[in-house]
């Protein structure tokens, strides 16, 4: 049986009127005004206005959208108008509920923004039947609030991440207001769920402000909702443990509704500015209770009560399209479809020529004040270049190839703690990460910077204070979710993780590069700054948690979204990172993936070698081959820094023992350079490729991802059948590092075994080898069963130029 909520009592009385009967009536008038154009988005083909009566011929062939979270949503911005004008706030919306297009579209359209982007969609009954057919149309509009609607940073299609978004939106924007709509049915994901305790990372006296609409609408596709059907009491711990302050606004009834939001909006407002002038004014930073509001109102309020005898406004019914109309469908739908439509009284709305009257047009905020022209909502305008340091300053010295020992990471971070210091005035750059940047070695930062933090601190606590360009929650959704806002609205970040456990945002990456993708194709929309990750802790380094933590497969999710939008670097030691991290901060409208070793490992090219094979992304290395003058008989290619550690380590070995066979080895920075260049605007052309990797030799491949990742950039290559990779194929366990290798035959030996297996001239010499080699891997796994650590040739090897002074220059 089912049970209704009844919320608490609005701590905001209802019988205060903060609406005269005037203001009511206007108000309502916008609401309706709204709801129509909803309704006649999913419905309507022609006759936009109901100029006459309602046919057939005026209904769309295929009705596609979701009423149900709409005219709430209509209703709420409505209200939001009249407080950004009452109290001038720079406020922008972010709608969760996932397809709550039509109440977007319709707003934007409604405060003239629509057809300031969209000339052709005018406000005018012509405008109208454009507006009207192109949503969920072949060639028009999709039904949630995609990046094609103004206004709108946070598309919906996958729920879960409003609240996260709102918050990256207000971080080092202390002016700013974004109301957050989050749907009931939303609310029972994960990262939304978690969302909620961003409240203890925000700043009032630097940050803005996130107002949370909770819209309790009771249901979902066909079932209700959890936080609908739980009880009020229940409701009420739950967001005051969580540490917001909750306000209620409850019933059907148009009049008393628009009363009751209308204070409560005012008291919310009040609230949100005695915080931050609690904050500003006198420097009080205690953690506040924020305001957030629940909305109970009913499923497809104003729309059809009854279809076919069953009951439908508030119900599961109402959720997408509550009536179906069509030539097979009874014929008093139609009917019913005109008196649902002629129930917002479009006469009283709209004048002759279709133009919302003015007297209603005048609720909505005029200029960049309305929501939909809020240029926070289109970052890239807001958007300042980074002050970026020399990032020559900080290279690690490589007086000859594997000399030096350095942890990547760790002089990554002294150029990011600097990036830091130099955008700190406004701040404009942030790291993002699941509480690893130190664990990452990236603990330079904090020299410059604390993390972010609200909530409690102790004594023992580090780096903790209530403003720091650090922001951790051990949730790699909230990370996600907060950086993606940041840089929707026009700032700079990096989001630092396990490489194993990016895997849990790659939903998220997906909405945000197919967000880059489309808007790449809409003129008015302007570029924004790159999404950056690092990923470290690698697959090859997490012999110690073991196969938990051992997963390169990030890179294979993400080379399948545009060209246009992803890159791929993988630099093999600490001055191509360096390289490569200033390339990608001043890069935009890209998803950046860096993949690098945080481990003390041997160090390669010096600075200027460094920055001239990260800007070709691949190529030879002269100093490691012997191939000059000669046809190579194997090209030894690596990508990754434990790749390119057993490569050189075999060549070493392939050249102490065949010193006659000529070895050519390739390293590759820029993953995509291996695609055609048809197919990746960093890809090679086909000569290029073959000038490396020649046309019929071998090819054994050091990969630090998963082998077939390769395999599918190179398979339309002259020498495809010659290429054999060798990468992780999902064997790991608690182990040595070396042995980690070993298990997935990316080691040294097996490589060299490669080489024997594919130059058949080698004869019986090659024989003798391979067993010397099988019987070191017998070797090896001996020693680490006795003593728990690497045999001391693995761990004290060096390529054997470092001991006879030769550059890599």
């Amino acid at each position: 049986m089912e049970t209704t909520l009844r919320l608490p009592s609005p701590l905001v009385p209802a019988q205060e009127a903060p609406l005269t009967p005037e203001a009511l009536r206007l108000i309502d008038a916008y609401w309706r005004a709204a709801n129509y154009l909803s309704v006649g988005q999913m419905y309507l083909y022609d006759n936009p206005l109901l100029r006459e009566p309602l046919s057939l011929t005026h209904v769309k062939n295929l009705l596609l959208g979701h009423w149900g979270t709409t005219p709430g949503q209509n209703f709420i911005y409505a209200h939001l108008n009249r407080v950004i004008k009452q109290y001038d706030l720079n406020m922008l919306y972010v709608c969760g509920p996932g397809h709550g297009g039509p109440a977007v579209v319709a707003n934007t359209y409604l405060e003239g923004t629509y057809s300031e982007v969209y000339p052709e969609i005018s406000p005018d009954e012509a405008g109208l039947r454009k507006l009207f057919r192109q949503f969920s149309f072949p060639g028009g509009i999709s039904s949630h609030a995609g990046p094609q609607t103004p206004g709108s940073l946070h598309e919906g299609g996958e729920l879960g991440y409003s609240l996260s978004h709102a918050f990256g939106a207000v971080f080092d924007n202390p002016d700013l207001v974004v109301a957050c709509v989050v749907g009931d049915g939303e609310a029972e994901t994960g990262p939304l769920a978690t969302a909620w305790h961003s409240n203890k990372f925000l700043n009032p006296a630097t940050d803005g402000a996130v107002l949370p609409i909770l819209h309790l609408n009771g249901y979902k596709i066909s079932n209700p909702t959890v936080l609908a059907r739980i009880t009020p009491e229940e409701l009420d711990q739950l967001l005051r443990g969580y540490g917001w302050a909750p306000y209620y606004v409850e019933g059907d009834e148009p009049t008393q509704m628009h009363q009751q939001m209308a204070a409560t909006l005012d008291q919310a407002v009040a609230d949100i500015q005695a915080i931050q002038q609690n904050a500003r004014e006198h420097g009080d930073l205690t953690r506040p209770r924020w305001p957030v509001i629940v909305l109970k109102s009913p499923k497809g309020w104003t729309g059809p009560k009854l279809v076919d005898g069953r009951p439908n406004e508030g119900t599961f019914r109402a959720h997408q399209v509550p009536l179906a109309v069509s030539a097979g469908t009874p014929p008093e739908h139609l009917a019913q479809l005109e008196a649902w439509l002629r129930s917002y009284k479009p006469e009283e709305l709209f004048d002759a020529e279709g133009r919302l009257l003015p007297e209603i047009a005048a609720l909505a905020p005029q200029g960049n004040r309305r929501m939909g022209a809020n240029p926070h909502t289109n970052g890239g305008l807001l958007l300042r270049a980074l002050h970026l340091p020399d990032f020559c300053d900080y290279a690690v010295p490589v007086p000859v190839p594997g000399a030096t020992q350095a942890s990547d990471t760790q002089v990554v971070g002294r150029f990011l703690r600097d990036v830091i210091k130099l955008n700190s005035a406004p701040r404009n750059f942030r790291i993002f990460g699941p509480d690893e940047t130190a664990s990452n070695k990236l603990e330079a930062v904090f020299e410059a910077t604390n993390r972010q933090w609200g909530a409690e601190t102790t004594e023992n606590d580090e780096f903790l204070a209530p403003s720091g360009a650090v922001l951790e929650m051990l949730s790699e959704h909230q990370c996600e979710g907060w950086l993606e806002g940041y840089l929707l609205t026009g700032r700079h970040g990096l989001f630092n993780s396990y490489e194993a456990f990016i895997h849990l945002v790659d939903s998220m990456f997906n909405q945000h590069a197919k967000w880059l993708k489309s808007t790449l194709e809409i003129p008015w929309r302007r570029n924004i700054a790159s999404l950056n990750y690092l990923l470290t802790s690698t697959v090859w380094r997490q012999d110690h948690n073991g196969f938990t933590h051992q997963d390169p497969g990030f890179m294979d999710h993400v080379v399948n979204k545009k060209a246009s939008i992803v890159r791929v670097y993988l630099p093999p030691d600490a001055n191509c990172l360096l390289s490569v991290m200033d390339h990608c901060l001043r890069s935009r409208h890209y998803v950046n993936v860096i993949v690098a070793a945080k481990h003390p490992a041997p160090q390669w090219l010096s600075m200027d070698a460094a920055q001239k094979h990260c800007t070709e992304g691949i190529g030879l290395w002269p100093w490691a081959s012997n191939d000059q003058g000669y046809e190579p008989d194997a090209v030894m290619a690596c990508c990754g820094d434990v790749p390119t550690l057993e490569t050189l380590a075999a060549v070493s070995i392939l050249r102490e023992h065949l010193p006659e066979l000529k070895i050519r080895v390739v390293n590759v920075v820029d993953l995509l350079k291996l695609q055609r260049s048809t197919e990746h605007p960093h890809g090679l052309p086909d000569a290029d490729y073959d000038a490396l990797f020649t046309r019929d030799k071998p090819v054994i491949f050091a990969f630090h991802g998963y082998p077939w990742l390769v395999h599918r950039l190179t398979y339309n290559r002259a020498n495809n059948q010659h290429m054999h990779v060798r990468g992780y194929k999902e064997e790991g366990t608690i182990t040595t590092a070396f042995d980690m290798t070993v298990l997935n035959e990316l080691d040294r030996f097996h490589l060299v075994m490669d080489v024997l297996d594919r130059v058949p001239q080698l004869g019986n010499r090659g024989a003798y080898l391979k067993q010397l080699l099988k019987d070191k891997l017998v070797a090896h796994k001996l020693y680490i069963t006795r003593h728990g650590i690497d045999m001391p040739e693995i761990q004290n090897w060096q390529w054997p130029t470092a001991n006879r002074g030769v550059s890599v220059d």
